[in-house]
């Protein structure tokens, strides 16, 4: 895309380094969500910990895609990716929650906080972008998806775990 692209986004009335900030932004809360739910889905413990182990590896790989596709876009409109971890932190608008507590009922909490973190941002992000840059507002439209599904998986991992909890045990199994 290169030149052009910046000129068409920038012709649409939208400073491009605002929205390579933005973007830049969004991909650092992309790495540390990456992080949290891999390092998440490694250490989880507890009787939740089975079923919440796949869904956080499964929403590690999936954020990674997302850092993938915002970093395609920084560098289609002549930016340049965050390129050290340590500043990750330092642009991150979600921030990253340590799995210092392994009990998987937290893990999901810490979780869907982020999720919710990151549906604010691309929310926001896309009203920025939006009939002015219609590529990156694909792209933002396409994470936010994802993210709005991340927490509809959470929030129902946390209500079967809430029905397992109220019913007194995790197997009704009947003894021979």
């Amino acid at each position: 895309m290169g030149m052009i692209g910046r000129q068409i986004v920038e012709q649409a009335g939208l400073n491009v380094e605002e929205v390579i900030r933005l973007l830049n932004k969004a991909f650092s809360d992309e790495w540390l969500a990456y992080y949290q739910y891999w390092a998440g889905a490694q250490v989880a413990s507890g009787i939740m910990a089975p079923v919440l182990r796949p869904e956080l590896e499964e929403h590690a790989n999936e954020e990674l895609e997302h850092a993938k596709k915002l970093s395609k876009r920084i560098i289609e409109l002549g930016g340049t990716p965050v390129l050290r971890p340590e500043d990750w932190y330092k642009e991150s608008t979600c921030g990253y929650l340590a799995p210092k507590n392994s009990d998987a009922a937290t893990l999901l909490q810490q979780n869907l906080q982020g999720e919710r973190c990151a549906i604010e941002v691309y929310h926001k992000l896309l009203k920025y972008v939006l009939n002015k840059d219609m590529i990156t507002a694909h792209i933002i439209r396409q994470i936010l998806q994802d993210e709005i599904e991340h927490e509809q998986e959470l929030e129902d991992i946390g209500k079967d775990y809430q029905i397992v909890l109220s019913s007194g045990s995790a197997c009704k199994c009947k003894k021979k």
